[in-house]
């Protein structure tokens, strides 16, 4: 079996996300770095797009998710965003990091990362 990684990095949206009310009265900048893992031989193979993941279509499903609710929690939105991309697309597993800036004073990132893959 082969183990293939897609990467994202850096994928930046504007969210509604935080505990606090003055966070659920604006928008906040969050940083997405994502790993999809899965057996892309077919397009390495092939050179064929119906055989990769279109990483277009997992950037524009991420903001869909995050522009469809206030999440308080990184974690909630993370978990979210997982299971959503595992059901969606032709891959196994997902490692995604989501980092908010400015969330701490003194600190220039916090965030979450998760792992998580499709039951065999």
């Amino acid at each position: 079996m082969n183990l293939d990684t897609v990467l994202i990095e850096h994928f930046e949206v504007e969210a509604s996300i935080g505990v606090f009310d003055w966070e659920k009265k604006i928008k906040q900048r969050l940083l997405f770095d994502l790993k999809l893992l899965g057996d892309f031989s077919k397009a390495c193979q092939s050179d064929d797009i119906n055989y990769a993941v279109d990483y277009a279509a997992v950037c524009d499903e991420i903001d869909v998710i995050v522009n469809a609710a206030h999440y308080e929690l990184l974690e909630a939105l993370a978990e979210t965003i997982a299971q959503h991309l595992l059901a969606t697309f032709s891959i196994d597993n997902v490692e995604l990091s989501i980092r908010k800036p400015g969330a701490v004073a003194r600190a220039e990132n916090v965030g979450v990362l998760i792992k998580r893959g499709k039951l065999s």
